[in-house]
């Protein structure tokens, strides 16, 4: 439930730490929490954004979306959400995507050390493959930058009609990250594909690609939901 004394802010992370809806400081709309984020003030007098939800002091919610973001920085919705002079820098938008992405190639790392992670053409064209296999694949990853043909072929796998049969569970294709960036997060060179296997790291790898992709589309598509669903 919403906190009963402001609107705008909550108590910090010992208080209302069952709610599951926030009210977001730029649209005025109520949203579960998953399509939100958390900023709070630091000791510095700097607004950060808080992806765990944990940092101490009352928290300013906004749409998980950097256009709602770069909205708050201009229309000063922080200094008088937390009513305060203060102003959030212009960089905040910015500086939100990168811990989103930091978190999604943290959770991939943890996902693979957990050995829920396959990399290569040549072996995750297997594990789409074989039936056994496919049945633990849980996400196809596509490095953003990676060349069109070998994304192509082994999306073929998962689009309707192809791969094993038409009854075969859709796989969604994650593209949220660079090579580089999936690089660092496997630690070894040059990657393009990569499978997601079943698992606990897997499922905190998925949900924080898609909230990565909602932040940087428009968070007003009606139809979002379902696109993420499909590719992100």
């Amino acid at each position: 439930m919403l906190a009963s004394v402001d609107p705008d802010l909550d108590d910090g992370p010992r208080t209302h730490r069952y709610a599951t809806k926030r009210m977001c400081a730029v649209t005025r709309e109520v949203r579960p929490i998953d399509e939100l984020i958390r900023f709070v003030v630091s000791p510095q007098g700097e607004v950060v954004a808080d992806l765990k939800r944990k940092l101490p002091g009352r928290g300013l919610w906004v749409s998980a979306s950097r256009r709602a973001v770069a909205e708050a920085v201009r229309r000063n919705h922080f200094g008088r959400g937390f009513k305060r002079d203060l102003r959030a820098t212009a960089t905040l938008p910015a500086d939100t995507e990168t811990l989103l992405i930091r978190s999604a190639v943290e959770a991939l790392a943890i996902a693979a050390k957990a050995g829920q992670v396959v990399s290569g053409f040549a072996k995750v064209g297997d594990a789409l493959d074989s039936r056994q296999a496919r049945a633990q694949v849980k996400a196809l990853i596509h490095a953003s930058d990676g060349a069109p043909d070998g994304i192509r072929k082994l999306d073929a796998f998962v689009r309707p009609n192809g791969g094993i049969n038409d009854e075969s569970p859709r796989i969604p294709v994650v593209t949220a990250l660079t090579s580089e960036q999936l690089d660092l997060a496997l630690g070894r060179p040059n990657v393009i594909h990569a499978a997601l296997l079943a698992g606990p790291a897997s499922k905190r790898f998925l949900s924080r690609s898609q909230i990565l992709v909602r932040y940087r589309m428009a968070d007003d598509d009606k139809n979002e939901g379902q696109t993420a669903k499909k590719r992100y």
